[in-house]
Protein backbone atom coordinates (compact mmCIF):
# COMPACT_ATOMS: atom_id res chain seq x y z
CA UNK A 1 0.00 0.00 0.00
CA UNK A 2 1.18 3.32 -0.79
CA UNK A 3 2.01 5.40 2.05
CA UNK A 4 -0.33 8.56 2.84
CA UNK A 5 -1.08 11.33 5.19
CA UNK A 6 -3.98 11.69 7.44
CA UNK A 7 -6.12 13.91 8.54
CA UNK A 8 -9.57 14.71 10.59
CA UNK A 9 -10.69 18.31 10.14
CA UNK A 10 -13.21 19.26 12.58
CA UNK A 11 -15.15 21.47 9.77
CA UNK A 12 -16.59 21.29 6.31
CA UNK A 13 -14.51 24.10 5.40
CA UNK A 14 -11.34 22.57 7.07
CA UNK A 15 -12.08 19.20 4.98
CA UNK A 16 -12.73 21.17 1.63
CA UNK A 17 -9.48 23.08 2.13
CA UNK A 18 -7.24 19.80 2.44
CA UNK A 19 -9.25 18.30 -0.20
CA UNK A 20 -8.51 21.34 -2.49
CA UNK A 21 -4.83 21.56 -1.78
CA UNK A 22 -4.54 17.65 -2.50
CA UNK A 23 -5.37 18.77 -6.13
CA UNK A 24 -7.40 15.57 -6.77
CA UNK A 25 -5.14 12.88 -4.97
CA UNK A 26 -7.23 12.70 -1.53
CA UNK A 27 -10.32 10.44 -0.62
CA UNK A 28 -13.04 11.03 2.00
CA UNK A 29 -12.96 8.51 5.00
CA UNK A 30 -16.38 8.06 5.87
CA UNK A 31 -16.52 4.21 7.52
CA UNK A 32 -13.73 3.14 5.15
CA UNK A 33 -15.29 -0.01 4.30
CA UNK A 34 -15.09 0.11 0.67
CA UNK A 35 -11.97 2.45 0.90
CA UNK A 36 -9.70 0.56 3.03
CA UNK A 37 -10.21 -3.03 0.97
CA UNK A 38 -9.53 -0.51 -2.38
CA UNK A 39 -6.14 0.89 -1.80
CA UNK A 40 -4.99 -3.20 -0.12
CA UNK A 41 -6.03 -4.10 -3.86
CA UNK A 42 -4.04 -1.16 -5.32
CA UNK A 43 -7.57 -0.15 -6.95
CA UNK A 44 -6.93 3.74 -5.19
CA UNK A 45 -3.73 5.14 -4.38
CA UNK A 46 -4.40 8.55 -2.06
CA UNK A 47 -1.79 10.77 -0.69
CA UNK A 48 -4.25 12.01 1.19
CA UNK A 49 -7.31 10.45 3.40
CA UNK A 50 -9.52 13.16 5.07
CA UNK A 51 -10.92 11.45 7.54
CA UNK A 52 -15.07 13.34 7.93
CA UNK A 53 -16.28 11.74 10.86
CA UNK A 54 -15.61 14.34 13.27
CA UNK A 55 -17.28 17.13 11.43
CA UNK A 56 -20.27 17.59 13.36
CA UNK A 57 -22.49 18.75 9.89
CA UNK A 58 -21.60 15.21 8.76
CA UNK A 59 -23.03 13.32 11.45
CA UNK A 60 -26.61 15.04 11.99
CA UNK A 61 -29.36 13.27 11.35
CA UNK A 62 -32.66 15.06 12.21
CA UNK A 63 -36.26 15.39 10.67
CA UNK A 64 -38.36 18.48 10.29
CA UNK A 65 -42.09 18.23 8.79
CA UNK A 66 -41.85 20.92 6.11
CA UNK A 67 -38.73 20.27 4.93
CA UNK A 68 -38.11 16.12 4.95
CA UNK A 69 -34.72 14.27 6.38
CA UNK A 70 -31.28 15.77 6.50
CA UNK A 71 -28.93 12.78 6.26
CA UNK A 72 -24.78 14.10 6.99
CA UNK A 73 -22.98 12.03 4.76
CA UNK A 74 -20.87 10.65 7.38
CA UNK A 75 -23.81 9.07 9.55
CA UNK A 76 -23.45 4.70 9.94
CA UNK A 77 -26.29 2.78 8.44
CA UNK A 78 -27.13 0.81 11.68
CA UNK A 79 -27.85 4.59 13.29
CA UNK A 80 -30.03 5.61 10.06
CA UNK A 81 -31.92 2.16 10.74
CA UNK A 82 -32.30 2.73 13.99
CA UNK A 83 -33.70 6.36 14.43
CA UNK A 84 -37.39 6.00 14.82
CA UNK A 85 -38.14 8.52 12.49
CA UNK A 86 -36.80 6.77 9.41
CA UNK A 87 -38.46 3.72 10.91
CA UNK A 88 -42.01 5.88 10.37
CA UNK A 89 -41.59 7.27 7.48
CA UNK A 90 -38.83 6.24 5.46
CA UNK A 91 -39.05 2.29 5.31
CA UNK A 92 -37.10 1.44 1.70
CA UNK A 93 -33.91 3.55 3.43
CA UNK A 94 -34.54 1.34 6.45
CA UNK A 95 -34.51 -1.55 3.98
CA UNK A 96 -30.89 -0.46 1.44
CA UNK A 97 -29.52 0.37 4.98
CA UNK A 98 -29.82 -3.19 6.29
CA UNK A 99 -28.30 -4.32 3.24
CA UNK A 100 -25.28 -2.99 3.63
CA UNK A 101 -22.43 -5.30 4.47
CA UNK A 102 -22.69 -7.19 7.53
CA UNK A 103 -23.94 -6.00 11.11
CA UNK A 104 -20.25 -4.90 11.78
CA UNK A 105 -20.06 -3.00 8.51
CA UNK A 106 -23.25 -1.24 9.18
CA UNK A 107 -22.02 0.44 11.98
CA UNK A 108 -19.30 2.22 9.99
CA UNK A 109 -20.59 2.17 6.58
CA UNK A 110 -21.99 5.51 6.18
CA UNK A 111 -24.96 6.32 3.38
CA UNK A 112 -22.43 9.08 1.79
CA UNK A 113 -19.71 6.60 1.29
CA UNK A 114 -21.63 4.38 -0.35
CA UNK A 115 -22.88 6.87 -2.95
CA UNK A 116 -19.83 7.96 -3.09
CA UNK A 117 -18.33 5.21 -3.63
CA UNK A 118 -20.64 5.04 -7.29
CA UNK A 119 -20.46 1.44 -7.78
CA UNK A 120 -23.51 0.62 -9.92
CA UNK A 121 -24.45 -2.25 -7.16
CA UNK A 122 -24.89 1.08 -4.19
CA UNK A 123 -27.42 -0.73 -2.37
CA UNK A 124 -29.03 2.30 -0.57
CA UNK A 125 -29.00 4.17 -4.16
CA UNK A 126 -31.95 2.90 -5.32
CA UNK A 127 -33.62 3.82 -2.50
CA UNK A 128 -32.51 7.48 -2.18
CA UNK A 129 -33.21 7.92 -6.34
CA UNK A 130 -36.65 6.70 -5.53
CA UNK A 131 -37.10 8.88 -2.55
CA UNK A 132 -36.25 12.17 -5.36
CA UNK A 133 -33.43 12.96 -2.66
CA UNK A 134 -30.76 16.25 -3.22
CA UNK A 135 -26.95 15.82 -2.35
CA UNK A 136 -25.57 18.85 -1.14
CA UNK A 137 -21.80 19.18 -1.78
CA UNK A 138 -19.60 21.44 -0.48
CA UNK A 139 -16.50 22.68 -2.70
CA UNK A 140 -14.10 25.52 -2.59
CA UNK A 141 -16.48 27.45 -4.89
CA UNK A 142 -19.34 27.06 -1.92
CA UNK A 143 -21.60 24.63 -2.19
CA UNK A 144 -24.40 23.34 -4.23
CA UNK A 145 -27.38 20.65 -4.71
CA UNK A 146 -27.44 18.50 -7.31
CA UNK A 147 -30.13 15.90 -7.83
CA UNK A 148 -29.16 12.22 -6.56
CA UNK A 149 -30.30 11.36 -10.84
CA UNK A 150 -27.26 13.43 -11.59
CA UNK A 151 -25.24 12.38 -8.75
CA UNK A 152 -23.63 9.13 -10.71
CA UNK A 153 -21.78 10.00 -13.90
CA UNK A 154 -20.07 6.21 -14.46
CA UNK A 155 -18.76 2.97 -12.88
CA UNK A 156 -16.73 4.49 -9.84
CA UNK A 157 -17.57 7.97 -10.46
CA UNK A 158 -19.32 10.68 -8.86
CA UNK A 159 -20.00 14.11 -9.93
CA UNK A 160 -17.86 15.36 -7.68
CA UNK A 161 -15.22 17.57 -8.54
CA UNK A 162 -11.25 17.31 -7.10
CA UNK A 163 -12.06 19.36 -3.97
CA UNK A 164 -15.70 18.60 -3.43
CA UNK A 165 -17.16 17.04 -0.58
CA UNK A 166 -21.01 15.13 0.31
CA UNK A 167 -21.77 17.08 2.99
CA UNK A 168 -25.78 15.64 3.28
CA UNK A 169 -29.06 14.20 1.66
CA UNK A 170 -31.65 15.83 1.61
CA UNK A 171 -35.04 13.62 1.29
CA UNK A 172 -38.88 15.21 0.93
CA UNK A 173 -41.35 14.34 3.57
CA UNK A 174 -43.32 11.38 2.31
CA UNK A 175 -46.44 12.46 0.74
CA UNK A 176 -49.52 10.88 2.01
CA UNK A 177 -50.68 7.19 1.48
CA UNK A 178 -47.00 6.77 0.29
CA UNK A 179 -45.24 3.24 0.85
CA UNK A 180 -41.48 1.84 -0.32
CA UNK A 181 -39.48 -1.14 -0.57
CA UNK A 182 -36.24 -2.03 -1.83
CA UNK A 183 -35.33 -5.58 -2.37
CA UNK A 184 -32.12 -7.32 -4.63
CA UNK A 185 -31.12 -10.42 -5.12
CA UNK A 186 -27.63 -11.85 -4.48
CA UNK A 187 -26.30 -15.65 -4.74
CA UNK A 188 -25.66 -16.07 -0.57
CA UNK A 189 -27.54 -14.80 2.50
CA UNK A 190 -25.47 -11.65 3.20
CA UNK A 191 -22.37 -9.89 2.94
CA UNK A 192 -22.71 -10.00 -1.17
CA UNK A 193 -23.08 -7.90 -3.78
CA UNK A 194 -26.91 -7.35 -5.72
CA UNK A 195 -26.81 -9.25 -8.78
CA UNK A 196 -29.77 -6.81 -9.53
CA UNK A 197 -31.46 -4.57 -6.71
CA UNK A 198 -34.92 -2.77 -6.71
CA UNK A 199 -36.09 0.08 -4.89
CA UNK A 200 -39.57 1.18 -5.83
CA UNK A 201 -41.78 4.27 -4.01
CA UNK A 202 -45.40 4.74 -5.15
CA UNK A 203 -48.22 7.09 -3.72
CA UNK A 204 -51.93 6.28 -3.72
CA UNK A 205 -54.43 8.76 -4.67
CA UNK A 206 -58.36 8.48 -4.41
CA UNK A 207 -59.97 5.08 -5.40
CA UNK A 208 -56.31 3.02 -5.51
CA UNK A 209 -55.52 5.08 -8.15
CA UNK A 210 -51.98 5.20 -8.62
CA UNK A 211 -50.78 9.26 -8.31
CA UNK A 212 -46.97 8.58 -8.13
CA UNK A 213 -44.68 5.67 -8.75
CA UNK A 214 -40.35 6.16 -8.55
CA UNK A 215 -38.41 3.20 -9.39
CA UNK A 216 -34.23 2.61 -9.34
CA UNK A 217 -32.48 0.28 -10.21
CA UNK A 218 -29.00 -1.09 -9.23
CA UNK A 219 -26.28 -3.44 -10.37
CA UNK A 220 -27.98 -3.27 -13.85
CA UNK A 221 -26.00 -0.56 -15.56
CA UNK A 222 -23.20 1.98 -15.86
CA UNK A 223 -25.03 3.92 -12.63
CA UNK A 224 -27.87 3.58 -10.48
CA UNK A 225 -31.23 4.46 -13.03
CA UNK A 226 -34.51 5.43 -12.94
CA UNK A 227 -36.36 3.20 -14.99
CA UNK A 228 -38.92 5.65 -16.13
CA UNK A 229 -40.94 4.66 -18.57
CA UNK A 230 -42.16 1.83 -16.33
CA UNK A 231 -43.11 4.45 -14.08
CA UNK A 232 -45.08 6.74 -16.48
CA UNK A 233 -46.77 3.31 -17.14
CA UNK A 234 -48.11 3.42 -13.44
CA UNK A 235 -49.45 7.05 -13.15
CA UNK A 236 -52.81 7.66 -13.06
CA UNK A 237 -53.90 3.87 -13.50
CA UNK A 238 -55.18 1.47 -10.80
CA UNK A 239 -52.35 -0.72 -9.73
CA UNK A 240 -53.56 -3.90 -10.48
CA UNK A 241 -52.00 -7.11 -11.84
CA UNK A 242 -52.16 -5.99 -15.54
CA UNK A 243 -50.25 -2.50 -14.73
CA UNK A 244 -47.43 -4.49 -12.22
CA UNK A 245 -46.47 -6.46 -14.92
CA UNK A 246 -46.10 -4.22 -17.62
CA UNK A 247 -44.31 -1.94 -14.93
CA UNK A 248 -41.82 -5.21 -14.15
CA UNK A 249 -41.48 -5.70 -18.40
CA UNK A 250 -40.28 -1.52 -18.76
CA UNK A 251 -38.33 -1.72 -15.85
CA UNK A 252 -36.47 -4.83 -17.52
CA UNK A 253 -36.21 -3.48 -20.94
CA UNK A 254 -34.53 -0.02 -19.54
CA UNK A 255 -31.80 -1.74 -18.05
CA UNK A 256 -28.50 -1.80 -19.46
CA UNK A 257 -26.48 -4.97 -18.11
CA UNK A 258 -22.94 -7.07 -18.40
CA UNK A 259 -22.68 -10.92 -18.42
CA UNK A 260 -20.17 -11.78 -15.47
CA UNK A 261 -19.16 -14.47 -13.47
CA UNK A 262 -22.30 -13.64 -11.09
CA UNK A 263 -24.79 -12.80 -13.65
CA UNK A 264 -25.98 -12.92 -17.56
CA UNK A 265 -27.30 -9.73 -18.62
CA UNK A 266 -30.93 -11.97 -19.54
CA UNK A 267 -30.96 -13.02 -15.97
CA UNK A 268 -30.04 -9.65 -14.64
CA UNK A 269 -33.22 -8.06 -16.64
CA UNK A 270 -35.19 -11.61 -15.62
CA UNK A 271 -34.45 -10.28 -11.83
CA UNK A 272 -35.35 -6.80 -12.45
CA UNK A 273 -38.79 -7.97 -13.65
CA UNK A 274 -39.40 -10.31 -10.68
CA UNK A 275 -37.86 -7.66 -8.20
CA UNK A 276 -40.16 -4.47 -9.57
CA UNK A 277 -43.18 -6.49 -9.24
CA UNK A 278 -42.47 -7.75 -5.54
CA UNK A 279 -41.25 -3.97 -4.31
CA UNK A 280 -44.38 -2.75 -6.34
CA UNK A 281 -46.77 -5.31 -4.38
CA UNK A 282 -44.65 -4.59 -0.80
CA UNK A 283 -45.38 -1.15 -1.12
CA UNK A 284 -49.10 -2.15 -1.63
CA UNK A 285 -49.34 -4.19 1.19
CA UNK A 286 -47.85 -1.35 3.50
CA UNK A 287 -50.79 0.90 2.27
CA UNK A 288 -53.24 -2.12 3.38
CA UNK A 289 -53.61 -2.76 -0.94
CA UNK A 290 -53.71 -6.91 -1.11
CA UNK A 291 -52.97 -8.23 -4.32
CA UNK A 292 -50.67 -10.44 -5.87
CA UNK A 293 -47.42 -11.08 -4.55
Amino acid sequence: MREFEYAAPRTVKEAVALLARANGDARCLAGGTDLIAQMKEGRRSPSLIVDIKRIPDLMRLDYVERRGLRLGAGVPCSTIYEHPVVREKYPIIVDACSLVGSLQIQNRASVGGNLCNGAPSADTAPAFLALNATAVVAGPRGRRQLPLTEFFVGPGKTALAPGELLVEIIVPPPPARSAGNYLRFIPRNEMDIAVAGVGSVVVLGAKGVCKDARIALASVAPVPLRAHEAEERLRGRPLDAEAIREAGALAAAACKPISDVRGSADYRRHLVNVLTQRTLYACLKQLGVTGES
